[in-house]
């Protein structure tokens, strides 16, 4: 049985004008429970404008978004963000930089509960904030007190991370969340995600521009091109090489498609 089905989702900017853009075509998915699916594809594929288009960001033309049956197509993005959370690209997004760690990890911890005048960091937290730093393995257990601002990129992407997993979402999307990253620090991200996705069964849609990342990670690998899924690739068939995934160099005039065959 599908948790979040996606069913004839079409978005087009621009519309009535020269520059109309259709972004999304018709895009059926069916997500399980559990699932972690890995998304690639060339630049203007669609992929960042589906993820809005779950997280609420940006509104569909037609078509449902369902999650447990129910339609959430019409619901705003600040209603979503209490069962759909994100970490982005931009290790400066998703956080407050002004903010202690302690004082970041609060509002994560009271996502989607009723906002009250009280302290924003509560003692009783700190013992669990410092529990999940810990499990970083990064030494930021200790940097509770300290302006996230001046945290490097990585700590900072790993924080995010801990930050959008710390109450269990629905679903959470991972747009490109290494991609501004050293290649380190990729590394450990990732093996981070893997950990919290595994660790607390999470449901997961990852955007990614590096392939072996998509082919490494989850159970379900999709290829987007011009607006659609061309390719839902399962488990099975990744775990033994059942396909070929070439791609092409991006030029002047190519925007770094990506071609998946059998």
């Amino acid at each position: 049985m599908s948790f979040i089905e996606l069913k004839n989702i079409n978005k087009i900017f621009h519309s009535e004008t020269e520059d109309a853009y259709h972004a999304l075509k018709n895009i059926n998915l069916k997500i399980k429970s559990g699932d972690f699916i890995t998304i690639i594809g060339g630049n203007g594929a669609g992929k960042s404008t589906l993820l809005n288009a779950i997280a609420g960001t940006i509104s569909i033309d037609s078509g449902n978004i369902l999650i447990n049956d129910k339609d959430i197509s019409k619901t705003k993005e600040y209603e979503r963000a209490s069962y759909i959370s994100r970490v982005f690209q931009n290790p400066l997004d998703g956080t407050a930089p002004r903010m202690t760690v302690a004082e970041n990890m609060a509002l994560a911890i009271r996502r989607g509960e009723r906002r009250t005048l009280s302290t924003g960091v509560k003692k009783s937290d700190l013992s669990v904030f410092k529990d999940n730093l810990k499990s970083l393995n990064l030494g930021l257990e200790n940097r509770l007190d300290t302006e996230i601002g001046l945290l490097s990129g990585g700590q900072r992407q790993a924080i995010s991370l801990l930050m959008a997993t710390m109450k269990k979402p629905e679903l959470i999307l991972l747009d490109e969340h290494t991609a501004a990253l050293d290649p380190k620090t990729q590394k450990n991200i990732m093996r981070i995600t893997d950990e919290k996705i595994k660790e607390k069964n999470l449901t997961a849609f990852m955007i990614t521009h590096n392939l072996q990342d998509a082919l490494e990670y989850g159970n379900r690998f999709l290829v987007m091109h011009h607006g659609e899924i061309v390719r839902d690739i399962s488990s099975k068939e990744k775990k033994n090489g059942l396909f070929n995934v070439e791609i092409e160099t991006p030029t002047t005039n190519s925007d770094g498609a990506f071609s998946v065959t059998s």
